[in-house]
């Protein structure tokens, strides 16, 4: 199945609505956890040109990296340590205009200079976070964080309310 999540749509908000009525009947059926994050993470890409796109998944008390589209990054995350760490702590989304500004930053690439965090839950718990990094300034706002915050909340209802 070929789909383009390429558009030409300029306001922002309505582009995500475009993208999340898309991507649902992309992951529509499946229920492989690596599969859905995987294709999630290059939609995202794909149709907003971020610069890194990944979830890091709980296990074992920490972050550990899963499905990504970017260059290299950090295998493990401690909790409350950085800004997926926080997210992670904090049971909260974390939009970081400036990552050098952030206490405890960690810095998996260099490039990175805004970020985005979105914890995915099962119930009441975080179990894992979509991290978002922009290779600019203050990408990210109020309107990522509630359409994001909508798409982890589809991901927790697809694959996670059946583990």
């Amino acid at each position: 199945m070929e789909q383009s999540f390429k558009t030409d749509i300029i306001n922002k908000e309505e582009k995500y609505r475009h993208f999340l009525s898309d991507w649902e009947l992309l992951i529509s059926g499946e229920t492989n956890e690596v599969s859905v994050l995987a294709n999630t993470c290059a939609a995202l890409k794909e149709a907003f040109g971020f610069f890194w796109v990944g979830f890091y998944l709980v296990q074992n008390e920490e972050l550990l990296l899963g499905p990504f589209q970017g260059s290299v990054a950090c295998y493990r995350i401690r909790k409350g340590k950085g800004v997926c760490g926080t997210a992670w702590a904090e049971a909260r989304t974390q939009v970081v205009p400036d990552v050098e500004q952030f206490p405890g930053h960690i810095a998996c690439s260099s490039l990175s200079r805004s970020e985005i965090v979105v914890p995915i839950f099962k119930g009441e718990q975080v179990i894992a976070v979509l991290d978002i990094d922009s290779d600019q300034l203050a990408t990210f706002d109020e309107t990522d964080r509630i359409y994001l915050e909508k798409l982890a909340t589809v991901l927790s209802q697809t694959i996670y309310s059946r583990k």
